[in-house]
């Protein structure tokens, strides 16, 4: 299921690199708003940046939406270590300098 998640996660991120690369700046806007070009679109002189506009709020939601899905599968199977549980006893395990050398010297 993990490995399912990261492609997608990967082909979201690839869709949403290509939907902002493939859109123009608020600059172009002003030759479209009067005819320049109009014909040449695929979607007319306004219909482009709707539709990419809403193609890339979708793709941007999927893959924030991906990225909170799997961040929590990664934390949901680390287990805390059990040295770090309660913090208030002191170990019982502690060792005193010298301890670990072997007995006679």
């Amino acid at each position: 299921m993990y490995e399912v998640l990261l492609v997608l996660f990967l082909l979201t991120a690839i869709a949403l690199i290509a939907l902002i690369m493939v859109q123009q700046g608020k600059g172009a806007d002003m030759g479209a708003s009067f005819g320049a070009g109009a014909s040449n679109t695929v979607f007319g002189a306004g219909g482009s940046g709707n539709f990419l506009t809403r193609m890339t709020a979708i793709v941007a939601v999927a893959f924030f939406l991906l990225s909170l899905l799997l961040g929590g599968i990664v934390a949901g199977e680390r287990a805390p270590a059990e040295d770090w549980i309660d913090l208030s006893e002191p170990s019982s395990e502690q060792q005193t300098p010298g301890s670990d050398l072997p007995p006679g010297n």
